[in-house]
């Protein structure tokens, strides 16, 4: 006599969230300042102005930039403002920081994005091992996101789920 094998987890009614799907899909890449720093160091803004004009600002195209400087300079507000209003028009994004900061903007806008009632009273695993490392700051907001409106919340693989919230009946 055969014995039919049933999939648990398939039939147990889990939505399984992966917060790898939520990174850029586009490329990310740094703008440095210290590049348009006079000996790595002053920032001259007649110099600095005639350089950001001479920027091809195609090469950040559908890109997200993270605006920084990696040298120990002191930078003017103003400077950081003025990469923005040249990135503004051809980037997917951008955000003052580093790659990963801008990875973790990136990560909370698409968290932000998610329609939370589509997950009313739904059990739901958020995936936690996978290729690429995922900050904690997207574990939390997805908590946070969720919270209101999942019937519970666990961490790990469908098959094997630390329990985080369920929903008091």
């Amino acid at each position: 006599m055969s014995e039919t094998i049933l999939n648990k987890v398939a039939e147990s009614g889990l939505i399984t969230l992966n917060l790898e799907d939520y990174f850029p899909k586009e490329e990310v890449i740094v703008f440095d300042l210290k590049e348009y720093l006079f000996m790595e160091l002053i920032l001259k803004e007649k110099d600095f102005r005639a350089a950001l004009q001479q920027t091809d600002w195609e090469k950040y195209r559908n890109k997200h930039v993270a605006i920084t400087c990696s040298a120990d300079a002191v930078i003017p507000m103003w400077a950081h403002m003025l990469v923005a209003a040249y990135l503004e028009p051809v980037t997917a994004s951008f955000f003052f920081g580093n790659e990963m900061d801008i990875i973790r903007q990136v990560i909370q806008k698409n968290i932000d994005a998610i329609n939370g009632a589509e997950y009313t009273d739904k059990r739901v695993v958020i995936k936690g091992c996978g290729e690429v490392p995922v900050p904690e700051s997207a574990y939390v907001s997805i908590t946070g996101k969720l919270r209101p409106y999942a019937k519970s919340i666990m961490y790990g693989e469908p098959c094997s789920t630390v329990p985080i919230y369920k929903k008091k009946s």
